[in-house]
């Protein structure tokens, strides 16, 4: 965990904080995304809350997991992926640098921002601790309700503009490694395999694919327009199982050991029926496991090799 036990390293306490909201991401889905930022103005008390949320953050954090598709982590776990394989680059090139006319100088330039980017700068370091704003960001909810405060056992209107910090942080790049903590807010603020739909459309016009199936078109209604079996499909893609002859010889041949009824006709290609859609993506996922120490099989939602 190099990039963990480096971020631990960092001496928050003299980090120079920076905060920028963001706006975005913009522009077609297939496209690599736009973002627009502005830097804000912060106090001590919101730079020392922000340094506290990252440290706590950090701290959760017992083991840090390889991202795929299918992969999920918990509460004192986090996804690892190298920052050059996702849109991180462009959100750290719009934040490059603190320029006057970035500067947020209006409350509009705040309202409807996406999420917000902490930047902790200690030495020549930098670490982004990234976090999806949460609703008293928008403009229709800011309207939508005063805000009261309680003082001198009374309560009063406050009608100045509120902006909410979370009290965690959805992701955090450092070193050319993103740590994911939250995989959607991850997924969707930077477009993360946002092209699920094409990666499926492409893998139906493959032919070593299609070569597995006497026909495909079961299988493609069932996947539809599903974001988990989206998602499915295209880990089954980039797995490439189908493409591999003693894989499939092996399925067909073992296919009961593993509690599996998937039909093949007599040139070994699957026959999908509706029924056996959800088992034909386990196997071509190799999600069916058996245990060598009960010889119970399992379903599993992910799988990392062991290399012994």
């Amino acid at each position: 965990m190099p990039a963990l036990e480096e971020l631990r390293a960092l001496d928050l306490a003299d980090a120079h904080v920076t905060l920028w909201t963001i706006k975005g991401p913009t522009g077609p889905a297939a496209e690599a995304p736009r973002f627009s930022g502005r830097w804000v103005d912060t106090t001590d008390e919101v730079d020392a809350a922000l340094k506290e949320t990252f440290a706590a953050e950090l701290a959760k954090i017992e083991e840090v997991l390889e991202y795929s598709l299918l992969a999920q982590n918990n509460e004192a776990s986090a996804l690892q992926i190298p920052a050059d394989e996702t849109h991180a680059g462009l959100l750290l090139d719009e934040i490059a640098a603190e320029v006057d006319g970035k500067k947020a100088s209006q409350v509009n330039h705040l309202l409807n921002s996406k999420f917000y980017v902490a930047k902790f700068i200690v030495d020549d370091q930098i670490a982004y601790a990234v976090r999806k704003t949460e609703p008293s960001w928008r403009t229709k909810k800011a309207l939508s309700f005063r805000s009261l405060y309680f003082a001198d056992e009374q309560l009063a209107i406050d009608n100045r503009p509120h902006f909410e910090l979370g009290k965690t942080f959805d992701f955090i790049v450092f070193d050319h490694t993103v740590l994911v903590r939250n995989k959607s807010a991850f997924e969707s603020l930077l477009r993360y395999k946002s092209t699920q739909r094409d990666d499926f459309v492409e893998l139906q016009a493959e032919e070593e694919f299609l070569s597995a199936f006497v026909d495909v078109a079961p299988l493609v209604e069932y996947v539809g327009d599903n974001k988990i079996q989206l998602r499915r499909a295209c880990a089954i893609r980039d797995k490439g199982h189908y493409r591999d002859a003693e894989f499939m010889q092996r399925l067909r041949d073992n296919q009961a050991e593993y509690g599996l009824v998937i039909q093949f006709d007599d040139d070994g290609k699957i026959i999908v029926t509706p029924e056996t859609c959800p088992q034909i993506m386990k196997a071509l996922l190799d999600h069916r496991l058996k245990s060598g120490f009960s010889t119970l099989v399992y379903d599993v939602q992910d799988t990392t090799p062991v290399h012994v």
